[in-house]
């Protein structure tokens, strides 16, 4: 994507979605700043899975290179019971065949810095921070984009309340455990899941889930997605949770400082949103537009395609043809985002069954299982 001239361009929200669509707009000759309402930056840790769709994309965005010299590849991962009985594969080697490379993972912290290293270097691009917008319609530019999340104020301003964030029921955890267990994948019980993966050499990122009326309340904490609190006193309660589970998930809850958890309640955005664009110069990318349950991991992934979809389309119509840019926006990624949204939720409900012997049947079927013994 070659540098050209270009508009003006307020991207609110600085996670991953709009920064990605900050570093297309800029390499597209825009002028760009981005809002933001926490006073800095945030790097809690987690793992992103990263669909090599998604790696296209940031390949597309001059950020391949970068995502590749701290990613991790995810290979191997299981589908167990919670005796370790294993169900079925990840259909991760299958991707890995079809697209030619594989699935890979990097910490959310790395990525958020590289996207800013990108920035950086691209220079023009101003990031304001403690940033509160009460009204996107007095944003004076030419294009805005909504990248606020599923809270998103710039989405309520146009479509109200007609899609707003809804919960699915279930409380979930994520922590980085300081050792590599070596045992991917996830475990699927009664009503509740736990997930292990790799991160980086010597950590694994973990996570966890819970029917929401088990889990305690903690108090609230700066850090973490949107409704996120601190671990409180629920870390004994997603210990018992899980006590009695193979080997070595009570092992990564006992091991992990609970203050480095963070807990946050399962939300969707529902129903989904009859448009991506609004008023002839409103996009939305990520959470915003099609916030989803994590249990398909592409949340990232759609906010990266979502980025690179606007941004490429916009470059290509230049700002005189903006309205057709965001026609074209639209067309491309909403039914396919919708999609995702709607599979992710349709798997949580699969997860988190709380009769999960014919779901278990249902699995073993599935190509790598049979319930195999654990090991």
């Amino acid at each position: 994507m070659g540098a050209r001239a270009g508009g003006t361009a307020v991207v609110v929200g600085a996670g991953v979605g709009g920064l990605a669509t900050a570093v297309g707009l800029r390499r597209a000759g825009w002028e760009v700043t981005v809002l933001e309402r926490r006073a800095a930056l945030e790097r809690y840790g987690t793992a992103f899975g990263i669909h090599p769709t998604a790696q296209a994309a940031l390949d597309r965005l001059g950020l391949g290179d970068a995502l590749r010299a701290r990613a991790v590849p995810y290979r191997g991962a299981r589908i167990r019971r919670p005796d370790g009985t294993v169900l079925a594969a990840l259909p991760l080697e299958r991707i890995e065949r079809k697209a030619g490379r594989p699935e890979l993972l990097v910490s959310r912290p790395y990525l958020i810095d590289a996207l800013l290293a990108a920035l950086d270097g691209l220079g023009g691009v101003e990031i304001a921070y403690g940033q509160h917008l009460a009204d996107p319609a007095s944003l004076g530019a030419d294009l805005v984009v909504g990248a606020d999340g599923i809270n998103s104020t710039v989405r309520t301003a146009h479509f109200g309340e007609r899609s707003r964030p809804c919960q699915v029921g279930t409380v979930a955890w994520i922590g980085i455990a300081g050792f590599e267990t070596g045992r991917y994948g996830e475990t699927w019980g009664d009503g509740r899941f736990f997930g292990m993966t790799p991160v980086e050499p010597g950590r694994t990122n973990w996570y966890a889930a819970v029917p929401a009326a088990t889990a305690a309340a903690g108090p609230a904490t700066a850090g973490g997605p949107a409704g996120a609190t601190g671990p409180g006193e629920s870390a004994e309660q997603l210990r018992a949770a899980f006590a009695g589970w193979h080997d070595p998930i009570p092992r990564v809850l006992a091991e992990t400082e609970p203050a480095t958890w963070i807990r946050y309640e399962m939300r969707h955005l529902y129903p989904a949103l009859p448009s991506f664009t609004a008023a002839a110069r409103v996009a939305l990318v990520g959470d915003a537009a099609h916030a989803m349950t994590p249990n398909l991991g592409q949340g990232a992934c759609t906010a990266l395609l979502d980025a690179e979809a606007l941004t490429r389309a916009v470059a290509e119509a230049g700002p005189d043809r903006l309205p057709a840019a965001l026609r074209a926006y639209d067309t491309e990624r909403r039914r396919s985002a919708q999609r995702v949204a709607f599979g992710s939720r349709n798997l949580h409900r699969l997860m988190t069954a709380r009769s999960p012997a014919l779901r278990d049947a249902l699995v073993s079927l599935l190509p790598g299982g049979g319930g195999e013994p654990a090991a």
